[in-house]
């Protein structure tokens, strides 16, 4: 789950890192608020489906064409393929079961502390407004 939520929060950093100053602000004032409204998204749509999804790394062997260098008798360098085995990584996604009475516990707890965020996320973006004013770009 928290490999989920570093996926989920990812593009949000790379938009904070290149962003306004206005964008940085705010990305850096809202991020618990914007983080407790992931996972009670994530939340929600485990309980509309009757499971979670997790993910696992499962390593596989390929064949893939391999360069070796061969000298020749004359003491020159060639590179030639050769087919080889190669290990390669992959994630792959699985149903997880879960518990519904703990799940609507979980979001009950989410949406109270997303309700208790609420406004000082919204004092903050509009802090971040006043403070970095951008051009209307309309």
């Amino acid at each position: 789950m928290t490999r989920n939520i570093l996926l989920a929060l990812m593009p949000v950093l790379v938009v904070a890192a290149c962003g306004t100053p206005q964008e940085q602000c705010i990305s850096r004032n809202t991020r618990e608020y914007r983080t407790v409204s992931n996972l009670l998204a994530e939340v929600e749509a485990n309980l509309a489906r009757g499971y979670a999804w997790e993910e696992r790394t499962v390593t596989r062997t390929e064949w893939d064409d391999c360069p070796y260098v061969i000298r020749d008798k004359d003491g020159h360098a060639r590179i030639v393929n050769r087919s080889c085995m190669r290990e390669v990584a992959d994630t792959e996604r699985y149903r997880v079961p879960i518990d519904p009475a703990a799940e609507e516990r979980k979001r009950a707890n989410l949406a109270a502390r997303k309700q208790a965020l609420t406004p000082n996320a919204a004092a903050a973006v509009k802090a971040c407004k006043a403070a970095y004013p951008e051009e209307d770009k309309s």
